[in-house]
């Protein structure tokens, strides 16, 4: 008996060609709390959309300088990153990087919601890291729509 492959639907697509990658950028300087958020999201978000292919960042200088090289989809930033935060990392990318990404604020709590909004975040996304909210918020700003709650 000849062995079959198995495939995901997911992992077919309609014009059998390879898909792109969609390439994000994760901002933390903690190693835990970028691999929940690469668990939650996983590795394809959506059906319509690409697989993921992830660019961690520990540092501030890391995530301007990728920013600036280019061909990011979407920026994640973690609000409780120690010494430079990625809520005041957001509002300098997107206020010294002409068409920076989206980008998606993690924050401590709910209440931080304001500061993401100061922070010029597109969407944002409390801690405890709700998998199904992640997924929503990711696949929202890829696609260019607007974040509901």
């Amino acid at each position: 008996m000849a062995a079959t492959e198995q495939h995901d639907e997911w992992d077919a697509i309609d014009d059998g060609q390879e898909p792109s990658r969609m390439r994000i950028l994760l901002y933390s300087d903690d190693v835990r709390t970028r691999d929940a958020v690469i668990l939650a999201v996983g590795r394809r978000v959506a059906k319509d959309l690409p697989p993921v292919e992830w660019l961690q960042v520990a540092t501030p200088a890391a995530a301007v300088a990728a920013v600036e090289a280019g061909g990011l989809d979407l920026l994640v930033l973690d609000g409780e990153t120690g010494k430079n935060g990625g809520l005041g990392l957001g509002r300098q990318l997107k206020d010294e990087i002409f068409g920076c990404p989206p980008a998606l604020a993690l924050t401590g709590r709910p209440q931080d919601a304001w500061l993401a909004s100061w922070s010029q975040a597109d969407a944002v996304v409390s801690r405890p890291l709700d998998p199904i909210a992640l997924q929503k918020a990711v696949a929202s700003l890829v696609r260019g729509g607007a974040v509901v709650g």
